[in-house]
């Protein structure tokens, strides 16, 4: 068993396809059957069903797959300590960046003094639902992922704090109040973003035993600002989220009582964290985002 076997068996899996992990890798598909099927001989065990336009993994290639991305991340930890120890900066970070506050207003300012510090080392972002990101820590398929804090399981670093805001049409008779409660919303119909602070809006309405109308549900929270611009419903968003520049078409509200929500980083486990994951905290650690200023 060889770590390039495991590396084409995660990426197999990740991309779902023999042809689309040979692409990746720039070898040929033939190169990346012969890795699958020398592994399966190996473990005595099938990793994937195969079917005419994708693979899956079996039961136990879902198993094997969490130890697999654990071992090639303990060996990238390896040759990166290894490139520290010769005065050298090199590796990869994976970073899981999700909603607008982290991808628009956190990773960049992160990333400029990042580079300037450790330009060769190789970044990739992979950018989904808060919830995602989570899922993509737990899985190994990235080495740090912007979080709303606070995720007990994982080992994080505060970085930024704003308010959550109600989002309505610029017409909505609720505009006249200058703060609105909760339960205030539950009678519009009701816009929830997946991408960003899904989970926290859920879980307030939950918490104080209301069940907003949802009638929509965004990928993105542009569609979500044009769907409340149209007056199409009302919603709940971070006002760390919202354009710089505001839209006259829709109007934010503080909720009452204020609640917050805090962005930050998270590991999996700090001990085990690569160079490159603990330069990138520490680089992240030492910026100033600003404050957003309440309503």
């Amino acid at each position: 068993m060889t770590l390039t076997q495991l590396e084409i068996f995660s990426l197999v899996a990740e991309l779902q396809g023999f042809t689309h992990a040979a692409n990746r890798l720039g070898i040929s598909q033939s190169a990346v059957s012969h890795a699958i099927k020398g592994l399966e001989q190996e473990l005595g065990v099938e990793l994937f069903r195969r079917h005419q336009a994708h693979v899956a993994l079996t039961d136990i290639g879902e198993q094997l797959l969490l130890r697999a991305r654990a071992m090639l991340g303990l060996a990238g930890t390896l040759e990166q300590e290894a490139a520290d120890a010769r005065g050298l900066k090199r590796g990869t970070l994976r970073i899981g960046s999700f909603g607008p506050t982290s991808s628009n207003r956190l990773l960049p300012q992160i990333l400029w003094p990042f580079r300037q510090a450790y330009p060769d080392i190789e970044v990739h972002v992979d950018e989904g639902p808060d919830r995602q990101v989570i899922q993509w820590l737990d899985e190994r398929r990235i080495d740090v992922g912007f979080v709303v804090l606070e995720q007990e399981r994982f080992d994080t670093f505060a970085l930024f704090t704003d308010q959550m805001v109600a989002l309505l049409p610029a017409n909505h008779p609720l505009v006249a109040h200058p703060a609105l409660r909760l339960g205030d919303l539950c009678e519009a119909p009701f816009i929830l973003t997946e991408a960003g602070s899904s989970e926290l809006v859920s879980r307030l309405f939950a918490d104080a035993r209301l069940t907003p109308k949802v009638r929509y549900r965004c990928a993105q929270l542009l569609s979500t600002l044009e769907a409340v611009s149209r007056g199409d419903g009302v919603s709940v968003v971070a006002q760390g989220s919202l354009p710089v520049t505001p839209d006259p078409r829709y109007v934010a509200r503080p909720l009452a009582p204020a609640i917050t929500r805090s962005i930050g980083l998270a590991v999996l486990d700090r001990r085990q964290a690569s160079p490159a994951t603990l330069a990138f905290i520490r680089v992240a650690q030492g910026l100033d985002y600003g404050h957003v200023t309440p309503l």
